[in-house]
């Protein structure tokens, strides 16, 4: 049986064309996840996605999830630098969790490199561009 992963996209990343080219590699929110779902087939996982502008949907979806799915792929946005809500739901949860960002957030502005999800996650992968949702799954993947 294929494992089930959520995709639960945050803040901002509805206008991801329209967002920095340089960072986030000028995708729209709809190519980056029909790019996610090949990689998935691919690696024989199913996937759903979700996306909100609105913290609190975030949480309640991070509540849900234990219901459908296996484990997540997590890109809060900018909530991922200070959204200590998103931390406790993720916990919460109780599923494996693999948090990801298109860019280098390391690099970028200093407060862009401090997570509250970190700590709770199998693992990270940033700055690899929508590449980056590949080698999440595949993370994500091994450590179940």
């Amino acid at each position: 049986m294929n494992k089930r992963f959520a995709v639960l996209h945050g803040v901002n990343l509805d206008a991801l064309d329209r967002r920095p080219p340089e960072h986030y590699g000028g995708l729209s929110l709809t190519e980056l996840e029909n790019r996610i779902e090949r990689f998935a087939r691919e690696l024989e996982i199913e996937v759903s996605f979700f996306q909100t502008n609105h913290e609190g949907e975030y949480v309640e979806e991070l509540h849900r999830s234990s219901g459908y799915a296996d484990g997540l792929l997590l890109n809060p946005g900018a909530w991922t630098h200070y959204a200590w809500a998103l931390r406790d739901a993720l916990e919460i949860a109780g599923l494996p969790a693999v948090e990801v960002h298109l860019s280098d957030v390391k690099a970028r502005e200093g407060f862009r490199g401090h997570s509250v999800i970190s700590e709770v996650c199998v693992a990270t992968v940033a700055g690899l561009g929508p590449d980056g949702y590949r080698d999440a799954l595949q993370r994500l993947k091994e450590a179940m």
